[in-house]
């Protein structure tokens, strides 16, 4: 295990006393030049380098208006300082979501506000120096962009917004993080997150209609660029290699197998996941997206469906329609060409949830509750899907839909704590381009409310089985959960369960 201590599970969520700079030894890879030429960024920190970030600064708080609103209007009230999971977790006042902000807003204010530039002593103005660069790396590395600061400002500042622009403005003078920026890069050499070919990526599923031949006796199909497919399905390039990913592309299969859908993958599409936005770049967001606009386009799919994945779902369903033209917003040629293959009768884009959902209220699916009668199950809520989208027609839809399947999958069902659910849940600990072994300390301790949360319902009531759609969290879940006493395999997908409950074959 680590050399660092994992927080304690207490009988309440405890709010710590500050230990001023515990994590200021935080330290992510930092990306390599070709990592940062690949997407179009400085490779090396250059002499001037601190006139580029200001005049970036500037640029972003006048191109994006929200950042600016969110840079002016703060007041220091305190009423985010303990709802961040990585300040309950470190006790670090800088994980503080208000004091992580004023690392940004203090250069700001020294730059582009009257007081900051004649008094800046008055305001807490700074400049930007090689001294605050390496605080902003170590701290905006330390924020997941969960945005559960947001819900309980009073003036809805998005910590998100900040953490965002303050990567763009480290990548725009080369100080990338080499998680996310070798990742994009895979993603443009060959298709997804995970640098898996397409030979690779067919092999896979091919085995994967095997091995459910051999446990079902039916032949479930894994089709990859099927031309004229009804849908188009994007998914995590997790879902194609590891527990419990795996299950969830399973029950995918199983679901489009009994519902009689015509569907695809694509090779050259194959990821959902966009860590552009992780790293604040909407060029490299759409440069990332427009690669399924171009495989829906070129396989002439109907429609397209968004595997269990957490920030894919948030930028497809708040980012494609401007970025690529699914639904409505690009103007482009191309866009409108999509915007008219499209079925309009659907969703554009629409989440596997939703699907799954739907096709339940018609009785499309037969789905045997006790196949999964081993299992205790309680959910957990995504932080991107719950406070940065929604499902279906109704309003928090994003949070009653994947309930109901897997209420109708499972007999035995728990919630945690309401203060813990819904718009007000926990992140996992791993978002925000914080995956990565490097920063296993921030990752283990920021997980800490949400484990807390867990320790609650396992108690109460014998809960075995936590359930998610959202791969990152799957993936931090799997790596955490033991540090905190609980199994690894605890962690399942949503569409694990609908694979388990579904009875394939003659429809009842």
């Amino acid at each position: 295990m680590a050399d660092f201590e994992t927080p304690a599970l207490t009988e309440f969520q405890l709010v710590p006393h500050i230990k001023k700079g515990s994590m200021a030894h935080s330290q992510t890879f930092a990306a390599k030049p070709e990592f940062q030429e690949d997407l179009g960024f400085p490779g090396e920190l250059e002499e001037g380098w601190e006139d580029v970030a200001v005049k970036k600064l500037g640029e972003l708080t006048t191109k994006y208006r929200g950042l600016k609103v969110f840079l002016d209007s703060c007041v220091k009230c305190g009423a985010c300082t303990d709802k961040c999971h990585y300040y309950l977790g470190t006790a670090d006042p800088l994980n503080m979501p208000v004091a992580r902000q004023d690392l940004l807003r203090s250069v700001y204010r020294r730059y582009y506000t009257f007081a900051g530039k004649y008094f800046p002593w008055l305001v807490g103005a700074r400049k930007m120096t090689k001294g605050m660069l390496d605080k902003w790396y170590c701290y905006f590395h330390q924020c997941s962009q969960c945005r559960r600061c947001s819900v309980f400002c009073p003036y809805g500042i998005d910590t998100a917004e900040i953490s965002m622009a303050a990567r763009e403005i480290m990548d725009a003078v080369s100080v990338g993080q080499k998680y996310c920026n070798e990742i994009i890069g895979k993603v443009y050499k060959i298709g997804n997150n995970l640098g898996l070919p397409e030979k690779a990526l067919v092999n896979t599923l091919e085995g994967l209609e095997e091995d459910v031949k051999d446990e079902t006796g039916i032949d479930v199909r894994f089709p990859v660029d099927q031309a004229g497919a009804d849908v188009l399905l994007i998914t995590p390039s997790a879902d194609f290699f590891a527990e419990p990913h795996i299950d969830g592309l399973i029950g995918y299969g199983k679901v489009f197998h009994q519902a009689g859908i015509n569907w695809t993958l694509s090779s050259h599409a194959s990821e959902a996941g966009n860590f552009g936005m992780f790293i604040g770049s909407y060029e490299n967001m759409r440069r990332v997206a427009l690669r399924i606009r171009e495989a829906a386009l070129d396989l002439k799919v109907k429609r397209i469906v968004v595997g269990e994945c957490g920030h894919a779902w948030r930028v497809a369903y708040s980012f494609w329609n401007t970025l690529i033209g699914v639904g409505h917003g690009g103007n482009d040629p191309y866009a409108k060409a999509l915007q008219q293959q499209l079925d309009p009768n659907y969703p554009a884009p629409q989440h596997i949830i939703e699907l799954t959902y739907d096709l339940i209220q018609k009785g499309a699916l037969t789905l045997d509750k006790s196949a999964n009668d081993d299992q205790r199950v309680t959910f957990h809520d995504s932080c991107n899907v719950a406070r940065a989208s929604r499902m279906g027609t109704m309003p928090g839809g994003q949070f009653v839909l994947p309930r109901e399947v897997i209420k109708s999958s499972v007999n035995h069902y728990f919630d945690m704590a309401p203060e813990t659910i819904h718009e007000n849940t926990f992140c996992c600990g791993g978002g925000g381009g914080i995956l990565t072994d490097d920063l296993i300390e921030i990752r283990v301790k920021g997980a800490q409310p949400r484990m807390q949360a867990l320790m609650d319902v396992v108690q109460e009531y014998d809960v075995n089985y936590l359930a998610a759609i959202c791969a990152i969290c799957k993936s931090q879940f799997s790596k955490v959960l033991p540090y905190y006493k609980f199994p690894m395999d605890m962690i399942g997908s949503v569409h694990g369960l609908v694979s388990n409950a579904i009875q394939l074959g003659a429809k009842q």
